[in-house]
């Protein structure tokens, strides 16, 4: 599992968007209701977009490793790493369950969430190898006392008292995905519009979509300008 873990992490950009790619593909839907499915997928993903940008906003964990292997400097276990080892993780899979929702798709809840549920847990395989050989006893120790994926709050707001929540590193680390999460969700919505035909009766939920997702990439432009202009690096590290 470690292996598979190992060679999942270093390919998984490549790996990861020919699954997303599951999305295009024409399936037989799992409910009645698209609208209600996008509603639905919607609000599950933004509770994992939730949960990834406490995460980031309060302790940031540097993603990718180093040379697309697992790293680690050191053990982060301050913020929302005190209440789950792999929040991040979490908050991804329910963005991916969101779309699958929202997709309103057989193809993609059957055979790609089982994938990434095995990807990721592969993954964290891997990494809780590389930060038990590095850190022994206090990764052990650690493992004791936070659960590895269903987060704990017992104690969250001694946790987070003292804190300063850094909104400049959470855009800059995260916009790119949030864009990513929202126009799938938008997409595949436009995409059962058309498949149901009911841009022929009702237009205008083709012009709401189409003006939620300019609004997104306006976002996503501004956000990018922001973060290449240097503008949110003021007393924070970027994220890579």
């Amino acid at each position: 599992m470690v292996r598979i873990g190992n060679f999942l992490f270093h390919y998984r950009n490549a790996l990861f968007p020919l699954v997303y790619l599951l999305l295009v593909f024409k399936s037989h839907a799992f409910a009645h209701n698209y609208l209600l499915c996008a509603v639905i997928g919607f609000i599950v993903a933004c509770t994992g977009q939730l949960l990834r940008a406490v995460t980031i906003g309060l302790e940031y964990i540097i993603r990718g490793g180093r040379n697309r292997q697992v790293y680690a400097e050191d053990l982060v276990q301050g913020g929302i790493f005190a209440h789950c080892r792999n929040p991040l993780y979490v908050g991804n899979f329910l963005i991916l369950l969101g779309i699958a929702i929202a997709a309103d798709s057989v193809l993609f809840l059957a055979v790609g969430i089982p994938f990434f549920i095995f990807a990721y847990a592969a993954i964290i395989a891997a990494e809780e190898n590389y930060l038990r050989n590095k850190f022994g006893e206090k990764f052990d120790n650690y493992c004791a006392r936070v659960n590895r994926l269903v987060p704990s709050f017992s104690g969250i707001t001694q946790t987070v008292s003292g804190m300063r929540f850094n909104w400049r590193r959470l855009v800059t680390a995260e916009y790119g995905s949030a864009f990513a999460w929202l126009a799938a969700i938008i997409l595949v919505t436009l995409k059962n519009v058309w498949l149901h035909e009911d841009y022929k009766t009702g237009p205008g939920l083709v012009w709401a979509l189409g003006s939620c997702f300019v609004v997104l990439l306006v976002a996503y432009v501004t956000a990018r300008f922001l973060k290449k202009s240097g503008l949110l690096n003021d007393r924070v590290t970027t994220a890579s």
